[in-house]
């Protein structure tokens, strides 16, 4: 980063599967910024309630998990990875197991409220970050300096990841994963905390078609764009 294009705090939301973790990874490393996927957060407290049999209706224990969860860098500063009690659990945090009950762990107003904290604190380091979630524009970051709503359609975000787990799109398995993925859209949607909604000012990407490349290279030319604007009107200002 030089001094014309200045590391912006970027809230990008979207819902499951539409690519924001991987999308944002990929960007904020082309870009030199930090990355953190708050989802990785909210995964993490779910999968260790699943492990302490703790249930969502349980807000007080949920809370007292957040302080075994840490998220750690590689080696390329992005926080892509997470430990619990000093144990390396990220695979274990992306099992189907996770995906059926991280919605209802997420929606406890509690948790999020626990986890709000640390999140800002992230984006408040010095550089350039990006931060990936399904409220970081209207919630956790509402001042961010750019927001983006990455989106795709329901079908196209199904196909993705049957792809990824190297299931037929249109088989059986396909069609369970997109009725999950719809379920998931209606619950984060429609819940009484923090519900997925784009900002009022966020930048929409629609990723339908996309490859993954184009998709980075939109994500990076929005960035670059905004922080050559910012840059420019701090240069007027200072005039």
């Amino acid at each position: 980063m030089s001094p014309a294009q200045p590391g912006l705090v970027v809230a990008l939301d979207g819902p499951g599967s539409s690519g924001k973790s991987s999308v944002g990874a990929a960007a904020a490393l082309r870009l030199g910024y930090r990355f953190c996927d708050t989802g990785l957060l909210y995964r993490a407290a779910t999968w260790l309630a699943l492990r302490r049999r703790v249930r969502a209706d349980d807000p007080d224990a949920l809370v007292a998990l957040v302080t075994e969860i840490e998220l750690v860098p590689d080696e390329n500063g992005r926080l892509a990875h997470v430990s619990v009690d000093g144990v390396d659990v990220t695979a274990d945090v992306h099992t189907p197991r996770v995906d059926d009950a991280v919605s209802a762990v997420s929606g406890v107003a509690e948790l999020r409220a626990a986890l709000l904290e640390r999140q800002r604190a992230l984006a408040a380091e010095p550089g350039g970050i990006v931060m990936a979630g399904r409220d970081i524009g209207t919630v956790v970051l509402p001042d961010a300096d750019l927001k983006i709503f990455l989106d795709a359609s329901v079908e196209e975000r199904a196909r993705r990841r049957a792809e990824e787990r190297g299931v037929d799109p249109d088989g059986s398995d396909g069609r369970f994963i997109l009725a999950k993925l719809r379920r998931r859209d209606a619950l984060d949607s429609n819940r009484d905390v923090a519900p997925l909604r784009p900002a009022e000012d966020a930048i929409h990407i629609v990723t339908d078609g996309n490859t993954f490349d184009q998709t980075v290279e939109a994500v990076v030319a929005t960035v670059r764009a905004a922080a050559a604007s910012s840059a420019a009107l701090a240069a007027g200002e200072a005039r």
